[in-house]
C-alpha cells in the first residue's frame, strides 16, 4: 500500500507544480489589467498552496476514524455556511451567483467544503446501515434527505456544476454499498427532470446549453469561451506554442486562470502535456480505488471511494467542458485552477485518503469481493 500512496502523492505533486507554473503564465495579464500587478493571482495562490499543503500533511497524520464522529457536526456547519451565502449583505455575489463568504482578506466558498462534508456524512451513515442498504427507508430515503438538503443549498446559490458533481458522487457511494439500482434510477430520473426544468427557467444557463449545441451561431456571446478554448488546443498542436506564449489568454479566453486553465496548458505546452494531465488523474483514480479496496472497514472504504470519485469526476467534468464535450459549467480543475477554497479542500481530501492508506490491510489480503458484491463492505 505504500507504493499506492506514493503513486497518488507523486501524481498530486506533479499536478500542483504544473498548476502553479501555469497559473503564473495564465494570470499575469489579468492581474495587470485588474490590479496593476501581474503577480497578484500567483501570490494569492501561492499562499493558499502553502496553507493547503500544511493542511493535507496534517490530515494525512490524523487517524481518519475521527471523521466518523465529526461527520454530522461538519455537515451542519457546512449547511449553515451555505445558507449564509444566500443572505444579502453576508454572501458575496459575483456574476449573479452568491457562492462566497468574505472573512477579512480571505474569501471562502462553502460549496467546496460541501464536497468533503457530503462524503463524510454519507460514509458515516451508509457504513452504519450497510447490512440494510437495500431497504428503502434506511438505504435510500434517509441518505437522500441528507444529500438533498445540501444539494438544494448549493443549487440556490446557484451553482449547477457543483450540484451535479455532488449528486453524482453521492449516488455512486450509495450504489457501491448496495442500494437498489431501481431506487437510484428513479431518484436520478426525478432529479434530472427537476434540474432540467430549473435550467430551462434560468436564462443564462439555458443559453449556454443552446450555445453548446450550436456554438458557431453564438460565437460572439455564450459560445465565446468554448470556441476560444478550442482554438487554444488547435494553436498549441502537439508540442505547444511555448510557456508564456499563449495568445488566447490575452483576453480572448475569459477566466483563463480559473475554469479554463486546461486550454492554456494545451496551447502553451501542447498535446503531450495535456495527455499527461489526464494520465495523472487516471493514476489518482486507480490509486484511490486501490486504497478504498484495502481499507480495513466500511467507513474507510466509503470515504476513500468518495474522495477518489470527487477529485477525478471533477477533473473529468472540467476537461469535458474545456474541450467542448460538455456544456459550460463553473468547475475548477483540481490542483491546477486558481481558487483557494478548491485547493484547500482538494489537498485536505488527499490527506485523508493517504491516512486511510496508512491504515490499510496488507496487499493480497483485501476483500476481493468488494466491487463484485456491493453488499459486502464489512
Amino acid at each position: 500500500m505504500r507504493n499506492t500512496a506514493s503513486l497518488v502523492t507523486g501524481a498530486v505533486l506533479i499536478l500542483l507544480t504544473l498548476g502553479i507554473i501555469m497559473l503564473y503564465s495564465a494570470s499575469a495579464m489579468a492581474g495587470q489589467e485588474q490590479y496593476q500587478d501581474p503577480q497578484y493571482f500567483f501570490r494569492r495562490q501561492l499562499v493558499w498552496l502553502i496553507l493547503s499543503l500544511c493542511a493535507g500533511a496534517l490530515l494525512s497524520q490524523i487517524n481518519y476514524r475521527i471523521w466518523r464522529r465529526l461527520a454530522v457536526p461538519l455537515a451542519l456547519v457546512t449547511m449553515a455556511l451555505l445558507a449564509l451565502t444566500l443572505i444579502p449583505g453576508i454572501g458575496t455575489t459575483v456574476k449573479g451567483s452568491s457562492r462566497w463568504l468574505r472573512l477579512g482578506p480571505l474569501s471562502l466558498q462553502p460549496s467546496e467544503f460541501a464536497k468533503i462534508s457530503m462524503i463524510l456524512l454519507m460514509a458515516w451513515w451508509m457504513s452504519r446501515i450497510q447490512r440494510r442498504a437495500r431497504e428503502f427507508v434506511r438505504g435510500m430515503l434517509i441518505p437522500s434527505v441528507f444529500l438533498g438538503a445540501m444539494l438544494l443549498l448549493v443549487f440556490l446559490e446557484p451553482d449547477f456544476g457543483t450540484t451535479m458533481l455532488i449528486a453524482l458522487v453521492g449516488a455512486s457511494m450509495m450504489f457501491v454499498v448496495g442500494v437498489r439500482l431501481s431506487y437510484l434510477l428513479i431518484a436520478g430520473s426525478l432529479g434530472l427532470t427537476a434540474f432540467f426544468f430549473a435550467v430551462m427557467h434560468n436564462a443564462e444557463r439555458w443559453r449556454r446549453i443552446i450555445a453548446f449545441l450550436n456554438p458557431e451561431k453564438y460565437e460572439a456571446s455564450e459560445a465565446w469561451q468554448l470556441l476560444n478554448a478550442r482554438y487554444a488546443f488547435v494553436m498549441g498542436g502537439a508540442t505547444g506554442a511555448g510557456l508564456g506564449q499563449s495568445v488566447q489568454k490575452r483576453f480572448y479566453l475569459p477566466e483563463a486562470h480559473t475554469d479554463f486553465i486546461f486550454a492554456i496548458i494545451g496551447e502553451e505546452l501542447g498535446l503531450a502535456v495535456s495527455l499527461m494531465v489526464l494520465v495523472l488523474f487516471i493514476m489518482i483514480f486507480i490509486g484511490g480505488l486501490r486504497i478504498s479496496v484495502c481499507a480495513p472497514e466500511s467507513f474507510g472504504k466509503l470515504t476513500a471511494f468518495g474522495i477518489t470519485m470527487m477529485i477525478t469526476a471533477q477533473a473529468l467534468l472540467n476537461i469535458g467542458v474545456v474541450t467542448g464535450s460538455l456544456p459550460t459549467k463553473g468547475l475548477p480543475l483540481p490542483f491546477i485552477s486558481f481558487g483557494g477554497s478548491s485547493l484547500l479542500v482538494s489537498l485536505s481530501m488527499t490527506g485523508i485518503l493517504l491516512n486511510i492508506a496508512r491504515h490499510s490491510i496488507a496487499p493480497g489480503q483485501e476483500d476481493e469481493k468488494l466491487f463484485r458484491n456491493r453488499k459486502d463492505w464489512a
